[in-house]
């Protein structure tokens, strides 16, 4: 006769597998906290690396653009051969030279001006009839202070050009209004332009549509700010177009070529949400301006640098 030995097989119970179960939930609801707060850590520092590079790459065109304001190039040997003929230039620029120091009728049209640097206080955008803030595009919210304009001119040379061996060039960067799926921000563009004056010719004009012209070329998004401080050689700020009166304007404007450094900070902010709850983060900028605004979770890192201006002087 067999032994029946059905009672002797093991297994486990209904209350150990759910026992089970549960210590199981609990073990991949850890491993999932886990992850999340890895991922967002990551992410939090991919974000911050971003925007620190940003401020990085804009800061280099920046310092390779103020660097060569106010150059000026003069000839040695005037005499040149281009292809079979002899060619002689005039040993300094001929191009016309149109200073905002004496013009006090066109105060607001400073992106004509030739002056090697030429900085626009908290206005946005860059049009050719620009007569003032007044026009310029409107701000998200009448609080900001977004953003400062800087005009950057400089000369050079082109030996193999016949039709204009000297060359003139305005580099300009400021910030437009930018919404983008409800995202309503700022971003930073870069205008490039030449100054067309034939050999021969008394004038000339500021163009855009050059062969290594460009405008209103995208730089870099998410701008909170932009300001441009001018200092002369003995540390001392110069407000070269901020004026109560005309007198004033003019002393002022004499100051243009003083200029010996540029302090500049750039304050950008994460093109997502950082912070998880809303609270007022104060930007201070480098004089006594701030930039606040209620209920943000963004991101915000700013870059500060000090650019010396290495062509800029009276005489030169």
């Amino acid at each position: 006769m067999k032994r029946n030995t059905l009672k002797n097989i093991a297994g486990f119970t209904l209350i150990e597998m759910l026992i089970g179960v549960v210590i199981s939930s609990i073990m991949m609801a850890a491993m999932y906290t886990t992850y999340s707060v890895v991922n967002n850590s990551y992410g939090q520092v991919v974000d911050k690396a971003k925007i620190s590079r940003s401020g990085r790459d804009i800061v280099e065109m920046l310092m390779r653009d103020i660097r060569m304001a106010g150059f000026k190039y003069i000839l040695g040997t005037n005499t040149f051969t281009v292809g079979t003929e002899t060619i002689s230039y005039p040993t300094r620029t001929y191009l016309e030279f149109k200073s905002g120091r004496n013009d006090l009728g066109s105060l607001f049209s400073k992106s004509d001006s030739h002056d090697p640097i030429i900085i626009v206080k908290n206005e946005l955008g860059y049009t050719r009839a620009e007569i003032g803030a007044a026009t310029s595009p409107a701000k998200h919210d009448s609080k900001d202070l977004c953003c400062d304009k800087i005009h950057i001119v400089y000369d050079d040379f082109n030996q193999n050009d016949t039709t204009q061996p000297y060359k003139r060039y305005k580099t300009t960067y400021y910030a437009l209004a930018i919404t983008d799926g409800g995202d309503a921000r700022y971003a930073v563009y870069k205008t490039f332009e030449s100054w067309i004056q034939v050999l021969g010719d008394a004038t000339g004009e500021w163009r855009s549509d050059c062969n290594e012209c460009y405008h209103e070329q995208k730089v870099r998004d998410h701008v909170v700010d932009m300001e441009f401080i001018p200092f002369d050689i003995e540390g001392r700020k110069i407000n070269p177009l901020e004026a109560t009166s005309e007198n004033e304007l003019e002393e002022n404007r004499q100051k243009i070529y003083d200029i010996r450094v540029v302090d500049v900070r750039l304050t950008f902010r994460s093109k997502k949400e950082f912070f998880r709850t809303d609270k007022a983060r104060p930007v201070k900028g480098i004089s006594n301006r701030v930039w606040e605004k209620e209920e943000d979770k963004y991101l915000r890192d700013s870059v500060v640098v000090t650019i010396h201006t290495r062509n800029i002087g009276d005489g030169i």
